[in-house]
């Protein structure tokens, strides 16, 4: 039923529909070589799929939203991406959103490929939604944004992001409004038809300084858990914001649950349950 929704009303209806039903979280699936070992598990292609098949049966059911990491799949080659696409695989038939953490972007011809390997049915990667990259220009996005708006996906873009080193760039001065005020403003001007189709990436371990009132798309909160956010910040740094369309992402404090997949499940309940109880 979520899928019907979603294919006549956008990835906006998409995302309220699993949001409804399960709640506000993004739980990441992080399978760096730490937390393999933390697991009893070998740093290898057996213990990346042991790790992810943990993962897919504890969260796939739970939470709204799952953003693997692409990146800890990519390190282990051709084999890494087939653990990837099965996770992709599984979370989706399991009824969650899946938001593969691509953080890709390009131009011309390489971003739509991009977009094919993200976006499109045809592939095997195929996600609900990406994260984006804008900074070679929000209009480079194009391709990605298209398909999205065209499939009822959604891209996330970057425009406010927790590591320090982004903060040079991002609030660079862009003709009187900062450099991640202008994506968040291009955002909202696709968003101006009701789709959603572009949210934005938006740390929340610090105050953003951005006017996200006229977005009308979700905002993905990275940093809740072990980067030292609370379900109490996330409150007061997204004051004036529309709460529902508020994402916070969980990783590690999550993962750290594991390997049991109840034991994930359960720690993403909880999670996912101080959050309500904070933006309420």
């Amino acid at each position: 039923m979520i899928e019907a929704t979603a294919r006549s009303s956008g990835f906006a209806a998409r995302y309220r529909a699993v949001v409804a039903e399960r709640g506000r979280l993004c739980a990441g699936i992080d399978p760096h070589g730490a937390l393999l070992e933390q697991w009893g598990l070998p740093v290898t292609v057996d213990g990346l799929r042991a790790f992810a098949d943990a993962c897919v049966e504890g969260l796939g059911p739970t939470a709204a939203v799952i953003k693997p990491q692409v990146a800890f799949f990519e390190v282990f080659g051709a084999a890494g991406f087939a653990v990837l696409e099965d996770v992709i695989a599984g979370c989706r038939e399991a009824g969650a959103v899946v938001l593969a953490d691509a953080k890709r972007g390009d131009i011309g011809s390489t971003m739509a490929a991009y977009t094919a390997a993200w976006l499109d049915d045809a592939s095997p990667l195929c996600s609900d939604a990406v994260t984006l990259s804008p900074y070679l220009g929000f209009g480079s996005l194009e391709p990605a944004v298209h398909k999205a708006r065209t499939t009822a996906r959604g891209v996330f873009a970057l425009a406010r992001t927790s590591n320090p080193e982004g903060g040079s760039v991002q609030t660079a001065d862009a003709g009187g409004r900062t450099v991640g005020q202008s994506i968040v403003d291009a955002a909202a001007e696709v968003n101006a038809d009701g789709s959603g189709t572009v949210g934005v990436v938006v740390g929340a371990t610090r105050e953003h300084g951005l006017d996200l009132s006229r977005l009308a798309g979700p905002v993905l909160s990275p940093g809740l858990g072990a980067q030292g956010a609370t379900a109490a910040d996330l409150a007061r740094i997204f004051d004036g914001s529309d709460p529902s369309w508020l994402l916070p992402a969980a990783s590690r404090s999550i993962l750290r649950a594991g390997p049991d997949p109840a034991a994930l499940a359960a720690a993403a309940s909880a999670t996912r349950d101080e959050v309500e109880a904070a933006l309420r």
